[in-house]
């Protein structure tokens, strides 16, 4: 394996590993050498993937997590350096979405999508960078959206989640890269997972958004892989405080074909 994109004997957190692009960087980052921690609000869930992980043979830790809980925070990572000693890597993946026009977004459902999305990345971030420093060492990487650079209608708070996580990245990785730690922000484009399954049901609307993507499909989630691992290893030690658009090139404003005459 390129030395470059190594990542034996280090130690990962992967947060929302219970289902979704979580275990798509979880895996990707195994692949490439790292062992892991995994999280979800409930252990239990965490127990086929953790097997899938280890048949791989790299070891895991599933823990409990809630990023709307401060004391669920320090208690994860706390646990995580418990068990191995340390922690060099940081996938902020945990993230929810209620879809609704703006007219209809309540105040509890902007404090749920906010709490979680934004406040809970960044304390998850300053409880494993604390253990980071000590060591000089670290790699960050924020899960954003392409609605961290673009708005789409319902997607409000989403919206302002994501843009807020790539704001955060800036300056965490202004903040910490005296320590040796980088943050980045990798931001998927449209991609199918549990959230938003129900979308990709209508094929209509999948060619639609196929037609306003340069490369003509939305993601798959193996297309993700390279870019987290580049994000996670020593190749991108050079590298802070930016995002990676990983969306087929829909960010640059490409719109649906007109029918030819």
């Amino acid at each position: 394996m390129n030395e470059l994109f190594d990542l034996s004997g280090q130690v990962a957190i992967v947060t929302g590993t219970s289902r979704g692009l979580g275990q798509y960087f979880a895996r990707a980052l195994a692949r490439s050498g790292a062992d892991l921690v995994l999280t979800s609000r409930t252990r239990e869930s965490l127990a086929p993937f953790a097997k899938e992980v280890e048949a791989l043979g790299r070891r895991t830790l599933s823990l409990e997590l809630d990023v709307r809980n401060l004391e669920s925070i320090e208690a994860m990572a706390a646990a995580a350096e418990c068990e191995f000693g340390k922690i060099d890597i940081l996938v902020n993946n945990a993230g929810m979405n209620i879809r609704k026009p703006a007219l209809e977004v309540s105040w509890d459902d902007w404090n749920q999508i906010l709490d979680t999305n934004l406040r809970g990345a960044f304390f998850v971030a300053q409880a494993v960078a604390k253990r980071m420093v000590a060591r000089k060492y670290g790699r960050i990487i924020n899960i954003g959206s392409v609605t961290s650079v673009n708005g789409y209608a319902g997607l409000g708070p989403y919206s302002a989640s994501r843009g807020g996580i790539k704001q955060l990245t800036m300056s965490l990785a202004d903040d910490w890269g005296p320590h040796g730690i980088t943050v980045n922000c990798l931001a998927p484009g449209w991609f199918r997972t549990e959230q938003n399954k129900v979308m990709y049901e209508d094929k209509e609307w999948v060619a639609y958004l196929s037609d306003r993507i340069p490369v003509k499909r939305p993601g798959a989630p193996n297309d993700l892989d390279s870019a987290v691992v580049f994000l996670a290893a020593e190749s991108s030690r050079y590298v802070t405080g930016q995002i990676l658009l990983v969306d087929g090139g829909i960010s640059t404003g490409a719109v649906r074909a007109l029918p030819r005459k």
